[in-house]
């Protein structure tokens, strides 16, 4: 690797001659980069990158992590970077992938939990406007980028009278991370109303791939697992109703929410619904409510929930993941699957 290759110099040369084809410029770039900040490669990553993007593409390093979750919990990381558009994220790709850094994509964090260790890698976040926008286009179809908010999907259908995206009311997530998990509720998950999706995979290319081409099922989109989810075309699965009712039945899922789950910070539903039972209600049976590891705690008012109670560790949730399932093991048989 690049790494290796500039690491091995001796010393560094007065003249450097490349010559190759493909994305020559480009790994000649990162290597002198690479032998000319040694032996700090962090420098050498961001001073590679910086004259790559736009002046609206934020680079940092040991960003915190924890304050970009729901559950309020996690360590920092290497690298963190918001793309202000396509072109800048095209750039970081390829960065990481000439020093060889590991990269995660990071969504809203509501169905997340952060190591606290320091993530010796890139976080990517697509938190600029460019990534917020909607348009409604014909025959009941939205366009929707990785960075919109769900809840305000609802709104924008429902000032257009389109019906169909109300169950994604409440859901604390942007359209990325839903994608990216299939995440759903009240019965419905966002596939039911993807009709195509955008995407880039991890060797860089831009893909538009129709709802039929990807192979989705209870919180995972197999073709996403190694790509990233830049927006996606969302089309009403009902016939047009008039705003009001849209409003009335996008109420009725917010108060069912509100009335059922905790408002302390939280990851959402910790565990999957094993088949022919629910997580929350074995939970519940076996008296397992209001237990607690640090401060972090099953939720006395839906079972599916651990909270943090102020100053959880990744460690503390995680200790209390594996005591919970071992008790629901241990009694039901059942082996919980976290999401």
């Amino acid at each position: 690797g690049i790494n290796k290759l500039a690491n091995n110099l001796s010393e560094v040369p007065t003249t450097l001659a490349f010559v190759g084809a493909g994305d020559i410029d480009e790994f000649s770039g990162a290597f002198v980069e690479m032998t000319r900040t040694r032996p700090d490669p962090s420098l050498a990553f961001l001073q590679f990158l910086q004259p790559r993007v736009s002046k609206g593409c934020r680079l940092l390093e040991h960003e915190s992590l924890a304050n970009k979750t729901t559950i309020r919990i996690g360590g920092s990381t290497r690298f963190y970077v918001e793309p202000s558009n396509l072109v800048d994220l095209q750039a970081v790709l390829r960065a990481a992938k000439f020093f060889q850094l590991n990269i995660f994509c990071l969504g809203r964090g509501s169905n997340l939990l952060i190591p606290d260790e320091t993530f010796d890698g890139l976080v990517i976040r697509l938190n600029a406007s460019n990534w917020r926008t909607k348009e409604v286009l014909v025959n009941g179809r939205i366009w929707v980028t990785a960075g919109v908010r769900l809840k305000s999907i609802c709104g924008f259908a429902a000032k257009h009278g389109l019906s169909g995206f109300e169950f994604l009311e409440g859901i604390p997530g942007s359209v990325g991370g839903a994608l990216r998990m299939n995440a759903g509720a009240m019965g419905s998950w966002i596939f039911d109303v993807v009709e195509r999706v955008v995407l880039i995979d991890s060797d860089g290319n831009l893909r538009d791939l129709h709802k039929e081409e990807f192979h989705f099922g209870y919180r995972k989109v197999d073709e996403i697992s190694t790509a990233i989810a830049l927006g996606a075309i969302l089309k009403s699965p009902l016939k047009n109703s008039c705003t009001q009712l849209i409003r009335e039945r996008m109420d009725t899922y917010s108060h069912s929410r509100k009335n059922s789950q905790p408002r302390e910070p939280s990851a959402g539903c910790i565990f999957k619904n094993p088949e022919g039972n629910y997580a929350g209600r074995l939970i519940e049976e076996y008296g397992i409510k209001g237990m607690r590891i640090g401060d972090a705690e099953v939720s006395s008012m839906h079972g599916n929930f651990i909270v943090n109670r102020g100053a959880a560790t990744a460690k503390d949730v995680i200790d209390l993941v594996r005591e919970v399932r071992s008790i629901i093991f241990k009694k039901s048989g059942y082996l919980l699957e976290p999401e």
